[in-house]
């Protein structure tokens, strides 16, 4: 698990720092891991069965992430992969689950922030 989690941060990383083709790949690479998550899922309410466990707790961490992928690269998480996302909504109605998670709208402020700051400094580095 240690390395699909490790792929998938690194898929992330590569659609907020890259663009065009390179982006594009990330993004299909970023879906891809996404459903295989939604298989292991399969129809059960989280990863380990009826009950809330330690995947659930290790995933969930990464779903705040997850809007600020979709505005970069332009793709909706709940029209491919539906159950995924049910399985976030769910996680989410867990009272301790909000009070743990950053806050998508403002991960994504400030994702912009230093992906502006990233953006400039690369820039005057190709200049100078």
């Amino acid at each position: 698990m240690d390395n699909y989690l490790k792929q998938m941060l690194d898929c992330g990383r590569r659609i907020w720092a890259s663009k065009g083709e390179d982006q594009e790949a990330a993004k299909k690479e970023f879906i891809e891991c996404l459903k295989v998550l939604e298989g292991e899922l399969g129809e059960k309410p989280y990863f380990g069965g009826e009950c809330f466990g330690f995947l659930d707790i290790a995933l969930i961490l990464f779903s705040c992430r997850i809007y600020t992928y979709e505005k970069l690269s332009n793709f909706s998480t709940d029209e491919e992969c539906p159950k995924l996302m049910e399985w976030v909504k769910r996680c989410k109605e867990r009272e301790s689950v909000p009070k743990a998670l950053p806050d998508a709208l403002k991960f994504y402020e400030i994702a912009m922030v230093v992906k502006k700051r990233f953006d400039l400094r690369s820039n005057s580095r190709i200049v100078n």
